[in-house]
């Protein structure tokens, strides 16, 4: 029979691959900003999944202390590793968005501040928030980590009709995936139920992103369709 200092050392074991799998999916985006920095521009990709990943991060931090939620120090290590990696991430694209992309993101970004600060505050202060604080922040992670995880079908319409999933980041949706199922994992051992819903909406939105994006593939890229449409214009032309 399987003791519980068993479970715990199975669960810490657990939390560093989950920690191992979390640091793969804060840098998975990088092949993606190294497109960017390389072509000067951010194109059709989107700031959001960067941006719902910041406030995840910060609300899991706060989530882990000790004094809210004792037996997740993993769960802080990672996420303020991962606050630290989204930043560089949305400064790159800061740098190379256009004029109106760059006010939409410091508009969120200003917006998740606010939202963050009140959070804590209320946290802090009010004796009513006090005495359930776990299961307010808990309740606040699992909407933004479930928000998270979704944020890569934001552009679903786009590639959908495009029938391309060239703007898809592919390791994002896979460590999406693969971090999702490790903490569901995690959140089991010790019944965690915040854990448990995010991460397990988790698992399954990145199932789904990855059916969509080897659906679409195959299909055709930017560049093609500029250049089609260059020829129909040109045929058009000639009539």
């Amino acid at each position: 029979m399987v003791t519980a200092r068993q479970i715990d050392h199975i669960r810490t074991g657990v939390g560093f691959a989950g920690n191992v799998i979390s640091f793969g999916l804060f840098l998975s985006p990088a092949p993606t900003f190294y497109e960017i920095i390389k072509k000067g521009a951010v194109e059709d990709f989107s700031p959001n999944p960067y941006l719902a990943t910041i406030l995840n991060c910060v609300l899991w931090v706060y989530y882990g202390l000790p004094f809210v939620h004792p037996h997740d120090t993993l769960v802080v290590t990672i996420n303020g590793v991962g606050i630290g990696i989204e930043l560089i991430y949305v400064c790159i694209f800061l740098i190379y968005a256009t004029k109106k992309g760059r006010r939409y993101v410091m508009l969120v970004f200003a917006g998740e501040a606010v939202f963050y600060a009140a959070v804590v505050l209320l946290l802090t202060l009010e004796p009513r928030c006090i005495a359930n604080r776990p299961k307010i922040i808990g309740i606040l992670c699992d909407i933004f980590n479930i928000l998270m995880y979704a944020m890569p079908l934001d552009n679903l319409y786009q590639v959908c009709k495009s029938k391309s999933s060239q703007y898809m980041p592919k390791w994002l949706l896979l460590f999406n995936a693969l971090n999702g199922g490790c903490w569901l994992a995690f959140a089991l051992l010790r019944y965690d139920i915040y854990l448990l819903v995010s991460n397990g909406s988790g698992f399954v939105f990145g199932l789904i992103q990855i059916g969509v994006w080897w659906w679409f593939r195959n299909g055709p890229k930017k560049e093609d369709q500029i250049d089609d449409e260059a020829v129909k214009a040109k045929e058009l032309a000639m009539v």
